[in-house]
């Protein structure tokens, strides 16, 4: 365990007494089964009661990673912890249902913005909250922002959060970009408010960021969920019980100085009281007073899991129409929605009771250890618990994926030792609980004696090797269908469709199109039933291909 600055000699106002007793910690870590990096504190003390757990990441292991996560189907922190398949987790920041009101931001992508303006007295307050976030270099913030669009370069971090005084009668103009700074190197982030922690200091900044009158007390205890980093780069979360006989909680001001004891640097406030929960995948480390459903957690996660790490062309891919992928049962069929690996599009099936299955056989080459990931097009009508099933040298284990999120990316499932065995397997299954369909998509293996990483933008996520036109699908097709091209190289495309006579009778697209992999929607207006066929040229490459339209 880091070394810990101990909490003793600290006098704080509790009910009007004053006390100084010494929070004992004891090095929880072996009871969780956590990779290397990962510490667990557990704190106690008797007078004022309480009981609290503090993870500390290690952020320098290249293995792991944080990151948020945000569903449109809230559950307790142990459930998400499951449905996203991370090592340990904590809830995220302030909601209302399943909408959050604290940003949740992925790579390249804003899922939730911190609230612009709240509401007090009967007035809109146009308002700055605070975002711990992590940039491209893998560094640490916790600054002010506010939003000016939808993308994470339009966050705009401010020095100070707005001059509010505590029940400011007089709202303040909203924040101006050209007072701000754009975030361009932003990663990912998770708000929440206020902030505890700048410089190694205690700064809460609960009137600048309107806390009152928002349910969050100030010097009242009660459980608290906080996070913070310090300046060797270590990721520090924390949930302190209350409410309880056990546990009465902390104020924001001992909440803060708990983190300071962890060395942070800077650190930030989350959504607490019944929320605040800390969990391994179906299991709670903390005693939350509820478990109450979130929308959002902060996880600790792989490092692949950031979608970011691009890995060289060494490793087994198997994609649902290659020989190594058996499809059994009869419920099978092709997505209509684009973003599937390679050329062959997703396949989906209803949930069930585990009969109908994806069966990937990789038969791999040597035996090894071996990183195994799953691509899958994702979207709300998906299940949140979909089965994975992996059958590996040292026996079987069962992943529960989320196929609402994770598109345009290879989702770590683990890493597993694979001897090259026939009864070697990785099977999608649907014997899914929560939503509608299961995805099988593609199943990639990478030897991690061969694996050659670097973190890249998603922009530069491989390209096609070769120019492929795929096979439109559905085929017969009445009235839209989708047709597939791969391009290693930019160029200007021309995709138009003939008749059976030769006749030009439809143009899909004409116009330059970048490298990389696209779809065309390909909607009939007044053409009858019968064989058609597409053409494609662009640069030196030609292809054609059979459809039928069945009206």
């Amino acid at each position: 365990m880091r070394k810990v600055k101990k909490i003793m000699g600290i006098l704080i106002l509790w009910s009007g007494l004053v006390w100084a007793e010494q929070i004992i910690w004891t090095d929880s870590t072996d009871a969780f089964d956590f990779p290397e990096g990962i510490t667990l504190s557990f704190g106690q003390r008797k007078n004022p009661a309480l009981t609290l757990w503090v993870l500390d990441v290690d952020l320098n292991q290249e293995n792991l990673a944080v990151r948020p996560y945000i569903t449109t189907s809230p559950a307790p922190v142990r459930t998400l912890a499951q449905t996203f398949n991370v090592y340990a987790a904590i809830n995220g920041g302030f909601f209302g249902g399943s909408t959050s009101y604290s940003a949740v931001i992925y790579p390249e992508e804003v899922k939730a913005r911190n609230i612009g303006a709240v509401t007090r007295n009967g007035k809109s307050y146009p308002v700055m909250r605070c975002l711990f976030s992590m940039n491209e270099a893998k560094e640490f913030s916790v600054d002010w922002i506010y939003h000016f669009g939808s993308k994470p370069e339009q966050t705009y971090r401010y020095d100070t959060p707005m001059s509010y005084a505590y029940n400011d009668p007089n709202p303040k103009p909203a924040p101006l970009a050209a007072n701000g700074t754009p975030m361009e190197d932003l990663l990912i982030g998770i708000g929440g408010g206020p902030t505890l922690v700048k410089n190694g200091e205690i700064h809460i900044t609960y009137n600048e960021e309107i806390m009152w009158g928002s349910g969050v007390g100030l010097s009242n205890a009660d459980p608290r969920t906080a996070i913070g980093y310090t300046e060797d780069n270590h990721v520090i979360m924390v949930a302190a019980d209350g409410r309880q006989a056990i546990s009465q909680g902390v104020s924001l001001e001992e909440l803060a100085e708990i983190l300071i004891s962890f060395n942070c640097h800077e650190a930030i406030n989350l959504d607490g009281g019944g929320s605040t929960q800390m969990a391994v995948p179906g299991k709670n480390i903390n005693s939350p007073s509820e478990n109450r459903s979130v929308p959002t957690i902060f996880a600790v996660v792989h490092a692949d899991s950031l979608g970011l790490v691009e890995i060289d062309e060494r490793g087994v891919i198997i994609d649902t129409d290659d020989e190594a992928c058996e499809l059994l049962g009869s419920d099978w069929f092709p997505t209509a929605n684009p973003g599937y690996w390679g050329m062959s599009p997703s396949m989906l099936n209803v949930k069930g009771e585990g009969f109908d299955q994806a069966v990937f056989t990789p038969l791999l080459p040597k035996a090894s250890d071996y990183h195994v990931y799953a691509w899958w097009v994702p979207a709300s009508n998906r299940c949140l618990d979909t089965p994975i099933v992996i059958y590996h040298h040292a026996g079987i284990d069962t992943i529960r994926v989320n196929q609402t999120t994770g598109g345009d990316q290879w989702n770590y499932l683990g890493t597993y030792s694979f001897v090259g065995d026939i009864a070697e397997k990785v099977i999608i299954s649907d014997a899914a609980t929560s939503g509608f369909y299961i995805v099988a998509d593609a199943i990639r293996f990478l030897d991690i004696d061969s694996t050659v990483t670097h973190v890249v933008r998603h922009a530069d996520k491989m390209l096609p090797e070769t120019y492929e036109l795929g096979q439109n699908y559905p085929n017969p097709f009445n009235p839209t269908t989708i047709i597939k091209l791969a391009l290693p190289e930019a160029g200007n495309v021309n995709l138009v469709v003939y008749n059976i006579l030769g006749q030009h009778v439809a143009e899909i697209y004409q116009g330059h199109l970048n490298a990389g992999y696209h779809h065309f929607n390909f909607t009939i207006s007044n053409l009858s039933s019968g064989v058609y066929f597409y053409r494609i040229t662009v640069n030196d490459f030609t292809a054609m291909k059979k459809m039928i339209i069945l009206k």
